[in-house]
Parts: C-alpha cells; structure tokens; sequence
C-alpha cells in the first residue's frame, strides 16, 4: 500500500531572508530582493543587479575551518538543511539511518570554487590548487554534506536538470518514502552562480534583465514590458515523512505531496516548445498522480521568470493543461519577482511558498505587473497579497535542456 506524503519541516537561505518568518513577510508585501552586484565589480557587465543573499549569519551554521573546505552553495544547503530539521521537530536518531535520506540538487555547483581555483593556476600554478578543489564544486556535495551531518544513509543524490533540479529532487524523494524505501527525506536545492562567470555567462546570452537604473522593478514575470530573468541564490529544503508517520508524532504538516509529473521538450537547449506540450504534460501527469481533477486546482506557483518566451508559452501551457476556462480562474504567481531565479534552487524554496500558501491561506502576489500582455491573459495576482483558501495547488519548474517538473501539493485538514 503506497504511502501519503506530507511535508513536516522547511528550510530557506534566500534574498528576501535566511527564515520563514521573514521571508513570508517580504512575499506578502510584495518586496523585492534585487540589488545593484556588489560581489565583485560588475563595472563593465550588461546586467550589473542581482538578488543576492543578504544577513546570513554564517558562523552559526559552520564553524570558520570548515567553511574554507565548502563552496557557498554548499553553506546554504547546509544551513537549509538544518533549519528544516529543526522546524519540522524531528529527532532523526529515532529513526533507521538506511531508511532516511538527502536530495539536495543544485543547477551548477560550486561555480564560485570552480572560477577561483582556475585564477589559481593561471596565476600560481598547478601546485597551488587546493585540494578541497573537486569536493567543493562538485553538484552531488551538498546532499553528502547534509547526509554526513544528520546520519542519513539511505538514498543520497542530486537531480541535475538545470531549473527543474530542486523540484526534481522533491518529487523523487517523495516517492522513496511513498513507496516504502524510506520513512524520512530531507530534499531541496542549493544554488550560488552570483560570480563573475556566471553572471557573464547568463548576460551573453541575453537571457537577463538589463534594468540596472532600476533593481527593485527589474523582475517582472507576465508584464508586457518583462526584459529578463534576474539571478538569485539561496537554497530551499524540506523534510518529508509518511502522513501516518507525522500524525504519531504529532507534527505540523503544512501540506501533502500528492503528485509529481517530469517531461521533457526534445526540442532546443535553451527554449521551450512553442506549444507549450512539455509543460503541460508534466502539469497533467500530476495531477492525474494526485488524483485531481482541474477544476481542484486554486493556485498555481509558475515558473514565471520573466523572459519573453518562458511566460508566453507557461500561460500556454496552463491553459492546455487546466482547459482554457479553469486556467482564467486559477490564482499564479511567480515568486521570482521578488527572489529572483534561484536556478537549482529555484523548486525547493518554490514548494516552500507553495505550502505556506495552502497552509496559511494567502496567495503571495506577482511583484512589478504594471502593463498586461495580450500573450499572458491569466490572473497573475498582480502586486498585493490575496486571501484564499487553497484546496490544492502546482509548482512548475522548466529548466534548460528542456526539462519540466510539476508538483501538485494538497491542503492536509
């Protein structure tokens, strides 16, 4: 008999702030968390504004020497981590290390690890390259760092499929536990590619916002005057346990993973389909996993990362979904308006808003919506916080590659 899964327990290093308390507070008031670089000198870069994780107190989650051994990424996957151990009120030495696990993934890596140690040997030498060189950059670091530190020795993997990673990750890791392998699942992503290359990588292909003059209304998913994504970095984890399981203990649950779909475009490296099929696929084998029916769904958390071509064809793609009438009266929101895209990690802390959505019943806005498009006609719950009750509700993540993932998460009364 397959298990219902629920999630217990979440975790965010984000830009708009590194607890749930804060960051739900900056979601509702529809702030927004880009600012001009200040990383490193973007002087001569296109785009010169990120969303970048401010007020992480670092030292706290990992003591000075061990944080020289990591990459950024992997700081905020562990601290993630723990935070959701530590809301979800799970003591994870009472359960069967073999039967709990980590699937914290992350788009890039240890990007930051990976650009300084090539100056190293540019500049010093091969002999001067550190040896914490490949397990810091390395993508599968992040959920062996986590595994190490909670004594999780069931299964240990990072799903690496660009955008759609951390969502991946979930909605796999919700399965292990639906099945049987496991009683206990710390899942999510981690992301940290605000660097030099990254950031030129990223503006060479046009894919960002040029907005410089103005950070805090440069992300804009669905208006017409959108320009491009914004990076953002951070990291969003879960703990998921059996429902049965949680209700013995007595654990808050903020929600039901119910269903989860993954398709792929076949179709282009960097675009999507232009019928949107892929997407709208991934929403209806979710749907059909969690036993809803369209007219179920209240609200929808888009991928919506504000470039031209993803949100025309993510508002296609919902309304081949839902049925062209559903898809008018569904609530979406993207909540890269204010975070940015989070890439890797863009799915975990996605799940998060989606679950507080459901469990505190207020849909988070569409920060920066001044000037529809005719090409996006939905509700996009543009710019103020909206109270709702959520019955049920659908991530999507479409990462590059043409990779879509949906999660379709219910309300547990």
């Amino acid at each position: 008999m397959q298990k219902r899964v629920v999630i217990t327990g979440m975790g965010v290093v984000s830009p708009l702030g590194c607890d749930l308390e804060t960051l739900w507070s900056r979601l509702l008031s529809a702030t927004s968390g880009v600012v001009p670089l200040d990383r490193f000198d973007a002087a001569e870069y296109s785009t010169r504004i990120a969303a970048q994780v401010r007020d992480f107190d670092l030292n706290s989650f990992i003591p000075p020497k061990e944080q020289r051994r990591m990459d950024r990424y992997c700081w905020y996957a562990l601290a993630a981590a723990r935070m959701a151990v530590r809301d979800a009120g799970i003591d994870l030495s009472r359960y069967a290390p073999a039967r709990s696990g980590a699937a914290i993934s992350s788009g890039v890596g240890g990007l930051e690890t990976l650009s300084e140690q090539a100056r190293v040997i540019a500049e010093k030498g091969p002999r001067r390259v550190s040896p914490f060189t490949v397990p810091a950059m390395i993508v599968n670091m992040g959920a062996g760092l986590v595994a190490i530190e909670h004594n999780l020795q069931g299964p240990n993997y990072a799903v690496v499929t660009a955008c759609a990673s951390a969502l991946h990750s979930i909605g796999l890791a919700a399965r292990s536990i639906r099945d049987g392998e496991c009683d206990v699942m710390v899942a999510g992503g981690a992301e940290a590619c605000i660097t030099p290359l990254g950031v030129a990588s990223f503006a060479s292909m046009r894919a960002l916002s040029s907005r410089n003059d103005d950070p805090a209304h440069a992300s804009r998913p669905f208006d017409k005057e959108r320009d491009g994504f914004i990076m953002g970095e951070g990291a969003g984890i879960v703990v998921l346990e059996a429902l049965d399981q949680a209700v013995a203990r007595g654990a808050r649950i903020y929600g039901e993973v119910a269903g989860f779909g993954m398709t792929a475009d076949a179709f282009h490296m960097t675009a999507p389909r232009d019928d949107g099929d892929g997407a709208k696929r991934a929403m209806q084998q979710a749907m059909a996993e969690a036993r809803l029916n369209p007219s179920d769904v209240d609200y929808i958390n888009a991928h919506g990362t504000s470039t031209p071509l993803n949100d025309k064809i993510e508002t296609l793609a919902i309304k081949g979904a839902l049925g062209p009438e559903h898809a008018k009266r569904v609530m979406i929101s993207s909540s890269k308006s204010m975070t940015g895209h989070m890439l890797g990690a863009a799915g975990g802390i996605e799940t998060i808003v989606c679950a507080l959505a459901m469990h505190r019943g207020v849909v988070p806005p569409t920060a920066n919506y001044t000037t529809p498009d005719p090409d996006c006609d939905l509700d996009y719950v543009p710019n103020t916080a909206r109270e709702a009750t959520v019955r049920a509700c659908l991530n999507n993540s479409l990462g590059f590659g043409g990779h879509n993932g949906c999660l379709a998460l219910k309300r547990v009364p």
